[in-house]
């Protein structure tokens, strides 16, 4: 026998090996109603007056007779009038008649195929043995009356009916049958509650706290939604701080994340663009035209600086001139290489023309014994210079000065010809020597040969000489 053999009313023994009654009187609350006293009975319970004389006797019934009563709460004015007996339980007063679930008897007079029973006018009594709880009645095809919301079993007991598996309830269609002992209960479904004879939704979101950031309240529920930037964690409550540097960078350089949000940086020499989150080249050369000293060429994140043909970029902005006659001479074995500013040229190194000879390097002289030379200068001497395009004016460029002295002689100084437009101006600095003076801006490439005459006369007029230098001027092309 195992404990789902037990009928209604008992329950399994483990240690008797054997089904057990349930006591209704210690197990179910308030058992018995308007002032009955509850006494417990093979498989069930009586509801008696609290002045009822209960008499136990162990003596043996003489005759079984099942005896049932109309319904549950009915009053017992009488009982079976079948049997007589001289042991029970006798009970002075009205007794209460109740049928619990489980009760495989109708409680007024006595259980079913169970103890004697005899009544009287105001009081009967109920003789009552310890009768086998696995116990069947004598007659399973006798009909016994049960309480409402009970019905006879194949064992013929009462058991309770499931109001709302069989569908015979009343409960709205918004709400739940719950099924009782002997009864059935209508309440709402989770999340709603009863507000007149309508279940209404529970705003669970008015009754904080129930989300970390944000409640959504549903029909009957509620769930939780995160701030943009998080995201709900495991307990779909708490919402946590997303990384989107990790999760979906979307910035094209440098990604930084912060609580529910990130930013995006970007390299050196780039901006952030308007979506904030691309870079874009700052064209460095737009934002300064003193970046580079020539020519300021944009890159990806950065710029250069380039220099004109004949210069060399130096700390990276700055333009210097190349030293072609030293790099690469491309004058001839009779010619000398002169090196100027953003570029070189080649002269001749013999510059001497009929009748003037070579006397040193770059000096022509005319000899005396020749008569074409009385009328010339005695001596020619060939010098070369180079200056930067738009120097600044007035300017000292060039410095004349007498390379023999005669006693008793004075000496002037004149710019004798390549002056046609006033650019330069000759200043007597000394009895023996001159500065050149730059008096207006020369732009290049353009080149200047001016004669520089200085005239010797002793001073009572005997004697009279000149030499010319003639100076090559040679402007760059640039300011630098």
């Amino acid at each position: 026998v195992s404990s789902q053999q037990c009928t209604d009313g008992y329950e399994w023994d483990p240690v008797r090996q054997q089904c057990k009654d349930i006591d209704e009187c210690d197990i179910v609350p308030d058992a018995c109603k308007g002032g009955m006293k509850c006494v417990n009975h093979y498989g069930g319970y009586l509801c008696l007056p609290k002045t009822a004389q209960i008499i136990v006797n162990n003596e043996q019934p003489q005759h079984e007779t099942p005896v049932a009563a109309e319904g549950v709460g009915a009053t017992a004015n009488a009982a079976a009038t079948s049997g007589t007996g001289t042991g029970g339980v006798s009970a002075s007063g009205m007794a209460a008649s109740r049928v619990m679930p489980g009760g495989g008897f109708i409680a007024s007079a006595a259980a079913v195929a169970g103890p004697e029973v005899q009544t009287g006018r105001n009081n009967f009594v109920i003789r009552r043995n310890p009768a086998d709880p696995q116990r069947i009645p004598a007659n399973p095809s006798h009909r016994i009356q049960c309480a409402t919301g009970y019905e006879q079993s194949e064992h013929n007991v009462c058991q309770d009916i499931d109001e709302c598996t069989a569908g015979t309830h009343n409960c709205r269609a918004d709400q739940v049958c719950i099924n009782l002992r002997g009864s059935f209960a209508c309440q709402c479904p989770p999340g709603y509650q009863k507000r007149g004879e309508q279940c209404v939704d529970i705003d669970e979101c008015t009754i904080p706290p129930y989300c970390h950031q944000r409640c959504v309240n549903t029909p009957g529920s509620f769930y939780c939604q995160c701030s943009p930037g998080f995201q709900l964690a495991a307990n779909n409550y708490t919402c946590v701080d997303i990384n989107e540097c990790d999760a979906s960078n979307q910035c094209a350089q440098q990604c930084y994340n912060i609580l529910g949000s990130f930013i995006c940086q970007c390299n050196q020499g780039y901006e952030l663009s308007s979506d904030r989150l691309n870079c874009e080249d700052i064209d460095e050369c737009r934002t300064s035209s003193y970046l580079c000293q020539y020519q300021c060429v944009n890159e990806p994140g950065k710029f250069s600086c380039m220099c004109p043909q004949g210069y060399q970029v130096v700390r990276s902005r700055t333009c210097q001139d190349i030293n072609e006659c030293e790099t690469t001479n491309e004058c001839r074995e009779d010619e000398m290489c002169w090196n100027y500013h953003g570029g070189f040229r080649c002269y001749p190194r013999n510059p001497c023309q009929d009748p003037y000879v070579l006397t040193s390097e770059n000096r022509c002289v005319c000899p005396v014994s020749s008569a074409v030379c009385r009328e010339l200068p005695q001596s020619i001497v060939y010098k070369y210079m180079s200056i930067r395009s738009d120097r600044s004016v007035p300017s000292d460029i060039f410095q004349i000065q007498a390379t023999t002295i005669y006693a008793n002689t004075i000496n002037t100084f004149r710019i004798k010809s390549g002056n046609e437009n006033g650019e330069f101006y000759l200043r007597q600095t000394s009895p023996v020597s001159a500065m050149l003076v730059l008096v207006k801006s020369l732009s290049g490439p353009r080149e200047y040969i001016v004669d520089l005459e200085m005239l010797t006369v002793n001073s009572i007029g005997t004697f009279r000489t000149s030499s010319v230098l003639r100076l090559t001027i040679i402007v760059g092309p640039f300011s630098f």
